[in-house]
């Protein structure tokens, strides 16, 4: 078991939804404390994402339309976790296919959940840098809508600062990137 992890007693559990990137659960658990009760949640594979910088110490960000969020977000680029797939491998294949840049250094800036009081999806962020743009992109999935901007890390504490829709994963992992960032 992982340090901080305390399981509750599972004593019932309802499937509710079985989707592409995430199930819903209902489940009857007796916690820690003793409490039982029902609590929903989406058990989700995990995200790994990436703080591209170029050269010039610019953040490769996205402006992406979220359906859900009725808008057009800031955020790095990210993507799902595929089944027996290394978060590394994930934020490979997504940087390049978001962002049409391939980074040739990679180091690992931490991992936290992402909303832990309905889901236990993790997000593993790590630092992109020694940028090459690529010739040739690979194409992007038939639901993304993404524009590339590049903004100076300046630029983007400011945009969080003043209301930008931000997502919190971009803005937690800037700020895991920020030591690193001229």
């Amino acid at each position: 078991m992982a340090s901080g992890q305390e399981p509750p007693e599972l004593l019932k559990q309802r499937l509710l939804y079985q989707g592409r990137k995430f199930n819903f659960e209902v489940s009857h658990l007796r916690l820690p404390n003793k409490a039982e009760g029902d609590w929903e949640c989406i058990r989700h594979p995990g995200g790994a994402l990436a703080v591209p910088v170029t050269a010039e110490g610019k953040l490769v960000l996205l402006r992406q339309y979220r359906f859900a969020a009725e808008g057009r977000l800031l955020e790095f680029p990210a993507g799902t976790i595929e089944p027996n797939e290394d978060p590394a491998q994930t934020i490979k294949r997504e940087i390049e296919e978001e962002t049409g840049y391939r980074a040739h250094k990679w180091q690992k800036l931490g991992q936290f959940f992402l909303c832990p009081g309905y889901s236990n999806e993790i997000i593993y962020a790590f630092l992109a840098q020694d940028l090459e743009l690529l010739k040739t992109p690979p194409e992007q999935d038939i639901d993304e809508d993404i524009e590339t901007v590049l903004m100076t890390p300046q630029e983007l504490e400011k945009a969080i600062l003043a209301g930008e829709p931000v997502d919190a994963k971009s803005i937690s992992s800037f700020f895991l990137a920020r030591p690193f960032l001229s």
